[in-house]
């Protein structure tokens, strides 16, 4: 799986747990919530102010490894 803008935060988080610390380091700390788990991460990049192109590059990086 690769992650893109449209990929669903509940969707990365299931299949690589590991990319919790990346969306916490985001200001995303409700990753449990319901809300946040069905965002986008382009969606969760825009509220929190965060880059999507870097959040993403990140995220691919770690699942990668």
């Amino acid at each position: 799986m690769t992650v893109t803008k449209d990929s669903i935060i509940g969707d990365v988080l299931d299949a690589y747990p590991q990319t919790a610390e990346l969306f916490f380091s985001i200001g995303m700390h409700c990753l449990g919530c319901p809300a946040s788990r069905g965002e986008s991460v382009a969606d969760a990049c825009m509220v929190h102010g965060v880059d999507a192109d870097e959040l993403i590059a990140k995220i691919n990086s770690v699942i990668a490894q």
